[in-house]
């Protein structure tokens, strides 16, 4: 009853860019939203950064990931690696 549960729950999904893979399974990643301010109406672009879980290390700096929101890992951790979308071709 537990899987039918969590394939119904909708998780956020988010895009991002990986910043660093340093750590042992995690990677940091950040991630861009513009939104525009309801005075001067201009577009503001902000940025956040989130810790990662990378189970199996496949992430590297320069990628476009995709990632999904879950139960904490860790203190800061509560975001996991569903795919990564572009390859950095730099190396």
């Amino acid at each position: 009853m537990t899987t039918k549960v969590a394939e119904t729950e909708q998780k956020r999904l988010l895009s991002g860019k990986v910043v660093s893979d340093k750590m042992n399974k995690s990677i940091v990643v950040s991630i861009e939203r513009s939104k525009k301010h309801p005075i001067t109406k201009k577009v503001i672009r902000t940025h956040k950064k989130y810790k990662v879980h990378d189970a199996k290390d496949e992430a590297r700096v320069g990628d476009m990931v995709e990632v999904y929101e879950g139960r904490p890992v860790s203190k800061q951790k509560f975001m996991y690696l569903h795919k990564v979308v572009n390859k950095n071709s730099l190396k």
